[in-house]
């Protein structure tokens, strides 16, 4: 059963639930059918006998009896009189014996199947019995004669209970011949429809291991129009190939703006080196060379540490433990620190709302505020100015980074959130081009956001907001 295909499966679970389904309503019918019959057989009886009622006269002479003669009809002695039976009662209709007895159940004229069997049956008006005969079950109706002549005579009727076998055995003959071609029917019909329903998923397969064998992330499975499940699996598989395209290509990119990123300063320091071991140098010259590559080492190694970091924060988010944060004492403490570096003469002020609680990571909420004060600070303009604020209100909190600097061009605002972006290329050599894009993971890690406001030429506006129902405060 494992090796079958899932069409075949369907196709045998359809059939088999068809057949047995046509096995019990069979047998329902049959079950229905034969009480039918037989109620059917015994409405006969009844109202066969109740006919035959009308069927025997009482003359009372046998001058009376010539005046009303009938040539077909039967005539018969009976306490100094005559008893007239009408043609018709010699026949039995419909498988109905009607004989005409007395009270002791002696017969007088009719017919009975069943012999001195039914002469051992109490008389009995008006009510339905049964007696079994060799095997075959009888119903038994008697109705009592009352008019005038006929007192103590009785009307039986007898039938077998076999009499509706022939109607019974068309039905099962009928049934054994439909079902079969039913089930024939099913196999052929729920073979072509399991087919077709399930065309979808070989293409989807086919299309699976065609991006297997080729590595072609880019194509897709087309199998038309439709809003049923398998459509949606589709769909489902080409969002998946999408995202997996995308994440292939980032991390291509991510590896060749690495290794682009960390070819610089490795370049510097072997050129530097081989500078300086070409011939005897003086102090001063090697104090030069060691600064250069002291200089550079630093950068590579905050280049893979922030390399380092960022892949961490991406791929395994949960490793990142989170607590109650005490942001405004985070943030107050980020902008004392960096106020001492003084860089190119840009001024840091604060405003900073007491009070306000995050559930996230210290380490990362640090290195977020780290990072964009860092970021106005490269970009600032000499003796300009930095402000930070902190706030909150009933929907979020908002912290925003300004700066009175060289600005960013409308283009270029959403690229430097990019991996290794940075907008002014003559100042590459002071970060890594991690800062931003990194911001923006931390953001989405916690559950917000980061965006940026900025005119060209007079300053940039980093805002970050998280929805108040990640926090307490």
């Amino acid at each position: 059963m494992k090796r079958l295909s899932i069409r075949m499966k369907v196709t045998l679970w359809f059939v088999g639930a068809l057949f047995l389904n046509g096995i019990l309503l069979s047998v329902g019918i049959l079950v229905a059918s034969n009480s039918v019959i037989q109620k059917n057989i015994q409405d006969n009886l009844v109202e066969t006998v109740a006919d035959n009622v009308d069927e025997i006269e009482f003359y009372s002479s046998l001058e009376e009896m010539m005046r009303y003669a009938n040539d077909f009809d039967h005539y018969i002695a009976y306490q100094g009189g005559y008893l007239e039976v009408d043609d018709d009662f010699l026949d039995s209709v419909n498988g109905i014996f009607t004989s005409l007895v007395d009270i002791n159940g002696r017969l007088f004229y009719g017919e009975n199947p069943i012999g001195q069997a039914a002469s051992q049956m109490t008389l009995s008006d008006g009510q339905m019995q049964t007696l079994r005969v060799n095997g075959i079950l009888y119903y038994i109706y008697d109705r009592e004669l009352t008019r005038d002549g006929l007192e103590g005579l009785w009307l039986r009727g007898i039938v077998a209970e076999t009499q509706g076998q022939a109607q019974l055995t068309s039905i099962e003959r009928l049934s054994f011949i439909l079902l079969p071609v039913l089930v024939i029917l099913a196999v052929v019909g729920g073979y072509m429809v399991a087919g077709r329903a399930l065309r979808p998923i070989k293409e989807i397969s086919a299309a699976a291991a065609e991006i297997h064998q080729g590595g072609d992330l880019k194509k897709r499975i087309e199998i038309g129009e439709g809003k049923d499940e398998l459509h949606e699996l589709a769909n489902n598989f080409n969002q998946m190939f999408e995202r997996l395209e995308n994440a292939f290509e980032a991390e291509r990119q991510f590896t060749s703006d690495a290794s682009h990123e960390l070819r610089t300063p490795m370049s510097v320091i072997m050129a530097q080196c081989e500078y300086t071991m070409e011939k005897p140098r003086s102090v001063e010259e090697y104090q030069e060379a060691l600064e250069v590559i002291n200089r550079q080492g630093r950068r590579m190694s905050g280049l893979i540490r922030d390399m380092l970091d960022f892949t961490r924060l991406e791929g395994k988010a949960e490793s990142f433990v989170k607590e109650t944060v005490d942001l405004s004492e985070l943030t107050a403490s980020v902008c004392e620190d960096m106020a001492l570096v003084q860089r190119r003469g840009i001024l840091l002020e604060s405003e900073i709302q007491s009070g306000i609680s995050a559930e996230g990571n210290r380490s990362l909420l640090t290195r977020l505020v780290v990072n964009l004060i860092s970021n106005a600070y490269r970009y600032g303009k000499e003796n300009g100015h930095i402000w930070v604020r902190l706030k909150e209100d009933e929907q979020q909190i908002r912290l925003t980074v300004s700066d009175d600097g060289i600005g960013i061009a409308k283009e270029d605002q959403e690229k430097i959130f990019s991996r290794f972006y940075q907008v002014d290329v003559s100042r590459t050599g002071r970060g890594s081009g991690l800062g931003l894009s990194m911001v923006r993971q931390i953001a989405q890690f916690h559950g917000g956001e980061v965006s940026v406001v900025s005119t060209l030429g007079q300053g940039s506006t980093f805002i970050f907001t998280l929805p108040k129902k990640s926090f307490s405060s």
